[in-house]
């Protein structure tokens, strides 16, 4: 048997809302995604909270506990998202000599981010026999109302037992936000 809160219309639509404004959001900007994704999980723990209990405390405390976890798993994946451009990139400049200009791209698994491509070159060689690093400079490939336009950052890379890895974080912090 159904109980109240499944039956009233009212509470159904803000279900509905609930799944379908992350949905909407995947579509969207990021600043969507990030608020949207949050907002939604906010009101649909709350939803389901005052379900479960009928004491507002309560129920504010579990909504607003989903809220911090969607939060904190969008930003885990933009992060998983980030590290794989960064990876592209700097897996792409690793072999490249002094000069020589490659090519990098990357597609994400999941839409958070768009999928990125650009070109890469080496600056310079820098750091130690044991520690080889690389400044790099790189484009990251855009778009505006009159056709392509690439914007272009700097970083740093070293090699290490994997392979070549990103060491820098002042560009990332520019092109990708504060989710280093």
């Amino acid at each position: 048997m159904p109980t109240r809160w499944m039956t009233s219309p009212r509470r159904a639509s803000w279900i509905r809302w609930v799944f379908a404004l992350p949905l909407l959001a995947l579509c969207g900007c990021q600043s969507l995604l990030q608020e949207g994704t949050a907002d939604a999980a906010g009101v649909g723990g709350a939803a389901l909270a005052t379900a479960v209990t009928d004491n507002g405390a309560v129920a504010t405390g579990i909504g607003l506990g989903v809220r911090s976890a969607a939060r904190a798993g969008l930003n885990y994946g933009f992060r998983r998202a980030q590290h794989a451009e960064q990876r592209a990139i700097a897996t792409a400049a690793g072999p490249l000599a002094i000069g020589q200009i490659g090519s990098w791209k990357v597609s994400h698994d999941a839409p958070i981010l768009p999928d990125a491509q650009g070109k890469v070159t080496v600056v310079r060689d820098i750091g130690l026999v044991d520690v080889p690093c690389r400044e790099i400079v790189f484009s990251v490939d855009g778009m505006d109302r009159r056709g392509p336009k690439p914007s272009y950052f700097t970083a740093t890379i070293c090699r290490n037992q994997g392979g070549w890895g990103w060491a820098s974080a002042e560009p990332a912090t520019e092109r990708w936000g504060a989710l280093q």
